[in-house]
């Protein structure tokens, strides 16, 4: 008994030295912050070109341009108005991982393409497993970090108006703008 006690402590010291080493953002947006732990263990060319945009300020300004309740909200590419904003090269796809996209989670938002991330990125509202590798399309969506706190900001969100604004859907009427993302600790 002693014995298991002292593996189970000296595990929950190791899954806390970890959590203490991963990045931290903190997101402000129009309706609260949201702060977001990175996996850069698991995630790191992810967490790399989150923090590389993060660092050079080209979140700030953008919105959350794609907000489906009971599903997501994706932001990172896009100004009021639609205006999208040039993107550096993509990023391979690292839904490979082991990370879920489970309800909290961040992850890399692509196109049909697997390795066609760029800045894009979306918070999972639910357990969406059907994001996870293998997915319909084989490849998955990587997640490379998790919400820490102000999920109900990210829920807020997801409750706006939304419209149709040319070929895109599910766009919020009133823009919810990402004001800054911040890098707490790296």
């Amino acid at each position: 008994m002693k014995h298991a006690l002292l593996i189970l402590l000296l595990a929950a010291a190791a899954a806390a030295s970890a959590a203490d080493t991963n990045p931290v953002v903190e997101l402000r947006t129009g309706m609260g912050t949201v702060a977001i732990e990175l996996y850069a263990e698991r995630a790191p060319k992810s967490v790399a070109n989150f923090l590389r945009y993060a660092k050079d300020g080209f979140y700030n300004g953008t919105i959350f341009h794609r907000v489906i309740d009971g599903f997501m909200i994706q932001g990172g590419g896009f100004e009021p108005g639609m205006k999208q904003k040039p993107a550096r090269a993509p990023i391979a796809n690292e839904a490979a991982n082991g990370l879920k996209n489970e309800r909290g989670t961040i992850a890399m938002a692509r196109t049909a393409d697997p390795d066609s991330a760029t800045s894009q990125f979306f918070i999972n509202l639910v357990d969406n497993r059907a994001l996870d590798r293998p997915s319909p399309d084989g490849h998955g969506y990587a997640v490379f970090g998790r919400v820490k706190r102000g999920f109900e900001v990210v829920q807020r969100i997801a409750q706006v108006p939304k419209t149709r604004v040319g070929p895109f859907a599910d766009v919020p009427v009133q823009p919810v703008v990402i004001e800054a993302v911040t890098i707490v600790s790296e």
